[in-house]
């Protein structure tokens, strides 16, 4: 059993303001001297880079935003993914999406901020847009606590009120509704993150803003909402029946089950994976690295950076439990991978944002293609399929594939089920993983003479690229729901 106090920040819809409430009561509480751990519902990547900005004060140190995806990674995973997360911490702050009872297309509550809620048996603050509307918010409020008995909304934020008359008015329906209000916030146009084609900019692009951004949303929150209160709240939720995650004991169960690749079935994703304490590093060492010393461990270059920001903290805990040294490097300002690289991690991004700037560093073009021609272990995830590609929109990438890349006016996004159609250096010819795609860039051809995955839901279709040592998709697979990817690609690099 956990202990861990805990919120899920929810709303009706997108758009009525999660991510400024979320991230300014991570950052508040932070503020007030609590370990703070921030999570985010579904696979998200950006929000969690302010979430881990909102907490970087906690007297505990910084801590990575963590995302919690029951659709992804199945149900059963959600709670000791949380307790791995959240370990020590004094409270935890659950960002939501969409709405709060929007789910994966056609799959009922799953993936829903309702189900995480009901997962981790905690309180819901719902935030809701205010603006235009005053009795009738008490009848919005009244049908989203009513309609799922088993989702407890312990009070609302007020969001975008207009005045204090507005306030008044709309505290006296909801008092009348029974449900308290935990704080009203102003409109605040100056407070609105800078959005393009995928959302919010990532806070690693824009730090020094970002970071006081942040800071004002702590401040707007503390001055505007019952802080107090909400952690009382959070203080409600009842101990969780979860044992952490532990990678080591992952990379280790997969193992055991001989899953040379992805996760094996529904069920495994339904039970999670095989209890433990987490990774274990060796002092010193920091993250990345665990406590093996049984010989020298090959070195996984991982791309970071402004242009590569799209990774869950979970994987590089995985290449160490598999027993690799995770060293980071960015592509826009080092001119060759890490010394003693054996494998390589290109994770998504922005590579259309910084196109010229990756054309321009040559060098590292140059020494990535050396390393997939050698054979290496390269696994690239949509930004970094785009990376290997011949070039975008002119400029000139790594050129490993055989394909071109372009920016288009279409978003693709959404869930996908797929099979590996080969095998690779992450996962067995057969593995079946669920996933999530996120881009408005497309690869010409779309998929290469081996196709990395053939979907099979919602369309069937075949899409990526397998050559050699690469396997580049646009498909996102949380390797938390398939540790043996992380596992494979760490033995391959004894094999190159």
């Amino acid at each position: 059993m956990i202990d861990i106090p805990r919120l899920v920040v929810a709303a009706p819809a997108s758009g009525s303001g999660k991510t400024t409430v979320a991230t300014g009561l991570m950052a508040a509480f932070a503020a007030a001297g609590l370990t703070v751990s921030p999570h985010k519902a579904g696979p998200d990547y950006i929000d969690p880079g302010y979430h881990a900005l909102a907490v970087a004060g906690s007297p505990g140190g910084g801590r990575p935003g963590r995302n919690l995806d029951a659709h992804m990674c199945g149900p059963g995973l959600v709670a000791p993914l949380f307790a791995h997360g959240a370990a020590g911490a004094d409270v935890a702050v659950v960002e939501g999406v969409m709405g709060l009872y929007d789910g994966a297309s056609g799959a009922g509550e799953s993936g829903s901020t309702a189900e995480l809620a009901k997962l981790l048996r905690a309180p819901v603050v719902l935030v809701v847009d205010a603006s235009g509307q005053s009795r009738s918010v008490a009848a919005l409020v009244h049908g989203f606590a009513s309609w799922d008995p088993e989702v407890r909304i312990g009070g609302v934020v007020l969001n975008k009120v207009a005045s204090d008359r507005h306030e008044s008015l709309l505290r006296e329906a909801l008092d009348e509704a029974g449900v308290p209000v935990l704080g009203a916030l102003r409109r605040a146009a100056e407070l609105a993150a800078p959005s393009r084609h995928l959302g919010l900019v990532p806070a690693a692009e824009r730090r020094p803003a970002a970071v006081a951004a942040v800071r004002a949303l702590a401040e707007r929150v503390r001055e505007s909402c019952d802080v107090p209160e909400l952690l009382r709240l959070a203080r409600t939720a009842p101990p969780l029946a979860a044992v952490p995650w532990s990678a080591v004991d992952a990379v280790a169960a997969a193992a055991g089950a001989g899953l040379p690749g992805g996760h094996g079935t529904a069920d495994d994703r339904e039970t999670g994976t095989a209890p433990g304490a987490g990774p274990r590093f060796r002092e010193g060492a920091g993250p990345g690295k665990t406590s093996r010393t049984d010989g020298p461990r090959p070195v996984v270059a991982m791309a970071s950076g402004a242009a590569f920001t799209f990774s869950y903290a979970e994987h590089a805990e995985l290449l160490a439990a598999a027993g690799a040294d995770v060293v980071p490097f960015d592509p826009l300002r080092d001119e060759e991978l890490p010394p003693r690289t054996r494998a390589l991690v290109v994770g998504g991004g922005f590579p259309e944002v910084y196109g010229a700037e990756l054309a321009a560093n040559e060098p590292l073009r140059r020494d990535v293609a050396r390393l997939a021609a050698a054979g290496a272990p390269v696994a690239a995830e949509c930004a970094g399929l785009v990376y290997l590609a011949r070039d975008l929109d002119g400029a000139p990438m790594c050129g490993v594939l055989d394909a071109r890349a372009r920016m288009t006016d279409r978003l693709t996004l959404g869930y996908r089920d797929a099979v590996a159609i080969a095998d690779s250096a992450l996962a067995a010819a057969g593995t079946r993983v669920r996933g999530h795609e996120f881009h408005r860039t497309a690869l010409d051809p779309p998929a290469g003479e081996t196709p990395a995955w053939g979907m099979t839901r919602p369309v069937r279709r075949v899409e990526g690229f397998v050559r050699g040592g690469v396997h580049a998709s646009y498909l996102h697979v949380h390797w938390a729901a398939a540790p043996a990817m992380a596992r494979r690609l760490v033995e391959g690099c004894e094999t190159a």
